[in-house]
């Protein structure tokens, strides 16, 4: 049943004691991953120039870990219906301190690839389980969307925090440090959580169903590798095969949910518009940003020549942007309507990437950090919200599996953007025309040139290293348009689908 409205003060519902310094340590585990995310980024021409990966294997370092989180995330939110969001949270974050040294001394692209997998795995129990808590700390529909909000914009500090302090660790140590600063950050989030965190579960879960669990897996690695793998080499048996056995999975996992008694993810709740229309706007808006966001740090440092530290004070605005709005999202929408913050905030992320069309290799900061900052405003107010609109619209005792969908789409947008806007960009930089002798390497990845052109005369480098970053810059236009592209069609959808909307409860 939905519940009207009411302010702060005048609701029946109960206010758990020491909720706020509760959401703290659940904002650590928001902070562990955001800066994961970012520092890979950041380190990515380290670990090109020192493990040497081929162009497939770096776009496998990248989004690896999106693979393995979107295909686990459903199963890890409704384990932590069933077994408790606080324990499971606080043995994801252990495994995820412990697979983060492990991803720091790899040796090869092959250890790197299955480190990063690993972490995927420790990775999808973190976000369902940090989401669900919140909607089972906060009852009160004004509380629980400044809770989002804060729980957002630290996830949008830590993409702050991760380029900046990667930066100075990469100036200053190897690359395999900046994935080291997880430690501390996960060591206090199970010190205090322990003590701090309410433990919460579904009073009737039903069991675990592994057939499901591995439906569920094998259908969405299926699906994101055919659609990685035909982006970047065009259609061929392998991915095809791939494909259409995640397909069938992806079906027998849906009608055996639909059979189900108690199901590990309640289908009906996409019959809500509001629901579906809020998981389908972040999934298109992660896959529009996600090759940005991926190729972003190679352009400032490979082709403008910034260090580290200075790249990752470049991405600065974006994240600043996105806090700031974050926090009065819930305010927003409430005064305007959620599909006029949603809309509005996703056709600013398009006009920005449309800008980004005219980078060049002498574009000044000011047009780059306009548009990040604008980026990161309407990427606040959208996420959010939407994130707003998917917990409002569930039961708490199904919140881990609502929370895990929201979490799904987020991963899998930005699998499908590394495979799909990446490939764009790689497929671009190939072509390039270097002088006679341009070593193979050179045309994997930009990094695999800057470190060619150590071996060769000083002329041909020039000549070579400007051909490349010209190509890559091309490259990253065409990735931008097509960004543009979504970010636009998706703020027309969200009008529509996200109309008549709230952030109401519904029990």
């Amino acid at each position: 049943m939905t519940s009207t409205l009411r302010p702060a003060g005048t609701t029946g519902a109960v206010k758990r004691p020491g909720r706020w310094l509760a959401l703290g340590v659940l904002v650590l585990a928001v902070l562990l991953v955001a800066v994961d995310a970012t520092v890979l980024g950041l380190a990515t021409p380290y670990i090109s120039e020192d493990l040497r990966p081929s162009g497939t294997q770096l776009l496998w370092i990248g989004d690896v870990y999106s693979f393995v989180i979107a295909g686990l995330l459903v199963s890890m939110g409704s384990l932590g219906d069933r077994i408790g969001r606080k324990r499971i949270l606080l043995a994801g974050a252990t495994a995820f301190g412990a697979v983060s040294v492990l991803n720091a001394y790899a040796t090869t692209p092959e250890l790197m690839i299955l480190a990063r997998a690993l972490l995927g795995v420790a990775g999808a129990t973190l976000m369902p389980a940090t989401l669900a808590l919140i909607r089972n700390l906060f009852h009160d529909p004004r509380e629980r969307s400044l809770a989002i909000g804060v729980w957002g914009a630290t996830a949008s500090a830590g993409t702050a925090v991760g380029p900046i302090a990667g930066g100075f660790l990469l100036e200053h140590f190897w690359w395999g440090s900046v994935f080291l600063i997880n430690l501390p950050v996960m060591a206090v989030l199970v010190l205090v959580g322990v003590r701090t965190l309410p433990e919460s579960r579904n009073p009737a879960p039903g069991p675990w169903d592994l057939s499901s669990v591995v439906l569920s897996l094998v259908g969405m690695i299926g699906i994101v590798y055919a659609v990685k793998e035909t982006a970047a080499h065009g259609l061929a048996p392998v991915p095809l095969a791939a494909g259409l056995l995640g397909a069938a999975a992806l079906y027998g996992f849906v009608r055996r949910q639909l059979t189900m008694p108690v199901p590990l993810l309640d289908m009906r709740l996409f019959r809500r518009r509001g629901f579906s229309g809020a998981v389908l706007a972040d999934l298109l808006t992660v896959l529009g940003m996600s090759g940005l966001v991926f190729f972003l740090s190679q352009y400032l440092q490979l082709v403008q020549g910034r260090r580290p530290f200075e790249a990752g004070l470049a991405e600065l605005p974006a994240a600043v942007g996105a806090v700031a709005a974050g926090l009065v999202a819930g305010r927003a929408a409430r005064r305007f309507s959620v599909r006029v913050v949603v809309s509005g905030g996703l056709a600013a992320i398009g006009a920005a990437l449309a800008v980004l069309t005219t980078l060049s290799r002498s574009t000044g900061y000011p047009l780059l950090g306009a548009a990040l900052l604008v980026v990161g405003v309407g990427a606040g107010f959208s996420f959010t919200v939407t994130a707003d609109v998917i917990l409002a619209g569930v039961p708490k005792d199904e919140a881990g599996a609502a929370s895990a969908v929201s979490e799904t789409a987020y991963e899998l947008g930005a699998a499908l953007g590394i495979a799909l806007l990446g490939s764009i960009v790689t497929g671009a930089y190939r072509g390039f025309t270097g002088p006679a002798g341009t070593p193979a390497q050179a045309h994997e990845s930009l990094g695999g040139a800057v470190e060619a052109a150590r071996g060769m005369s000083a002329e041909a480098a020039g000549q070579m290293l400007d051909a490349a970053r010209d190509s890559f810059v091309h490259g990253l236009h065409l990735a931008s348009g097509a960004g543009a592209a979504v970010l636009l069609a998706t703020a027309a959808a969200a009008w529509f689908l996200l109309r008549n909307q709230s952030l109401e409860d519904t029990d």
